[in-house]
């Protein structure tokens, strides 16, 4: 049988507290009637101590010393705390007994624990007794046997024991639905979790489920499917800006590649002029291909996150590297390296992010550099940050691109310097490199005189 989780909660609440109550009724049960034979013992035995101080021993026969305790009207009568007495000799022949118990006698146990109470029938009705011994110069010289009814307080234990049954169904049926509502009403989160997940599609990420005012384990559920979905979400808007980008990237290469092949089949060519296009569509080709790892690049740098096992290594060795990756340019164009590094202590910084971020700054630095002029690289500590500037004196950026700079295909001015080579991307992944390892790039630039790159580790 398939319960729903409500009910699943009531169940089990209703069992854990059917075992506790019945652990405490049956307790309640066993201590009052415990009291109550206790009472009656008590009782019981003052009565029987009583009248066998009123025996007198004469030879072998008992009499009893006050003859009117006997006409007592709790020995004469079946009252509703009846009295049974009656006396026996040293064999157990009956010798007296109370007028109440009439043609009755009570039962004897010659092998019985003198003192010791216990539960017999008398006339179909239960009743209470205890014999003691009468005995004389120490020899026992017979019997006193006294009995009390049991019925009245028998009837007061199963009354009890009715009720305490009646009680616990009760309370067990109505906790059950007493916990049936509480645990709906504590649900009612979970529902709307529900609700909302199963509203949720591919075209409406955005929505988010509501949190509880309670900082609880169902706050906890509901922050961690909004986490989920937050995820899903920047990946769903990954794979569109991938698709996008590089459909908007690749189709005009595409088509340019392509028009060129067709103009070659249309009739035959000289050989400089196959060579001519065929070299023309490699390059095309390799600049689609760094478009693609470029792409590629930045989907991966949305994923990731500063990892702790990260290799660092001395930002000045970075920097070395860079520069001596772009000898060859540097060389064509003439330009000189001012590098000063002004922290004393060995600067360690993310290896692959950091290399990432300098290797996009100081190449655009390389490349938008008028010839014969400087870059200046400066390593500095401020507010126990590591600053590192690139300045060059190339042809600047306009003040109202300064905020686009990190969009992606974003390239200032491009038409009037189509000689440059570039796609839009490398400051745009050097943006999410600092992302990933919570640092800060900031740009400043005079049009026409340069630019400055700031980045604060």
């Amino acid at each position: 049988m398939s319960l729903s989780f409500k009910n699943r909660i009531a169940l089990h609440y209703m069992i854990a507290t059917a075992i506790i109550m019945a652990v405490a009724f049956t307790a309640v049960y066993f201590v009052v009637k415990g009291v109550v034979y206790q009472n009656i013992d008590h009782d019981l035995s003052f009565e029987a101590e009583k009248h066998t101080g009123e025996m007198k021993v004469v030879g072998d026969s008992i009499k009893i010393k006050n003859k009117k305790e006997w006409e007592e009207k709790e020995h004469r009568e079946v009252q509703v705390n009846p009295v049974f007495i009656q006396v026996l000799d040293k064999n157990g022949t009956f010798m007296d007994k109370s007028p109440n118990l009439k043609e009755n006698e009570l039962e004897f146990h010659p092998q019985s624990n003198y003192g010791g109470h216990y539960n017999e029938i008398l006339n179909n009705k239960p009743i209470r007794q205890v014999q003691l011994p009468i005995e004389e110069n120490g020899k026992i010289k017979g019997f006193i046997v006294a009995a009390m009814s049991l019925e009245a307080s028998q009837m007061v234990l199963l009354n009890l024991r009715n009720i305490l049954l009646l009680v616990y169904l009760l309370l067990l049926a109505s906790l059950y639905f007493i916990s049936k509502y509480i645990a709906g009403r504590s649900i009612i989160p979970v529902k709307n979790v529900t609700k909302t997940t199963k509203r949720i599609t591919r075209n409406n990420l955005n929505e988010r489920v509501a949190l509880p005012q309670n900082k609880d384990e169902l706050f906890d559920l509901s922050s961690g499917i909004n986490d989920l979905l937050q995820r899903i979400e920047n990946a769903m808007e990954r794979e569109r800006q991938f698709t996008s980008d590089a459909s908007h990237e690749l189709r005009t290469p595409l088509a340019t590649l392509k028009g060129t092949l067709e103009v070659l089949v249309r009739k035959p060519r000289e050989r400089g002029e196959y060579e001519e296009k065929i070299k023309f569509s490699l390059t095309e080709i390799d600049r689609m291909t760094a478009t693609l790892e470029q792409l590629l690049l930045l989907a991966r740098l949305d994923t990731s996150s500063k990892a702790a096992d990260e290799t660092s290594v001395p930002l000045a060795t970075v920097i070395d590297e860079i520069l001596s990756r772009h000898k060859k340019q540097l060389s064509e164009k003439k330009l000189s390296i001012n590098f000063k590094n002004e922290i004393e202590n060995e600067t360690l910084v993310p290896q692959y992010f950091s290399n990432l971020i300098l290797e996009n700054i100081i190449s655009n630095a390389v490349k938008y550099a008028k010839d014969a002029t400087n870059i200046y690289i400066l390593i500095t500590l401020l507010d126990a940050n590591i600053i590192c500037k690139v300045r060059d004196e190339g042809i600047g950026i306009k003040k109202e691109d300064l905020d686009n700079v990190f969009n992606n295909f974003f390239r200032s001015d491009a038409l009037n310097h189509k000689n440059i080579a570039g796609n839009g991307l490398g400051l745009s992944i050097a943006k999410k490199a600092a992302d990933a390892i919570n640092a800060k790039i900031e740009v400043a630039s005079d049009f026409g005189q340069g630019t400055t790159f700031t980045i604060i580790f």
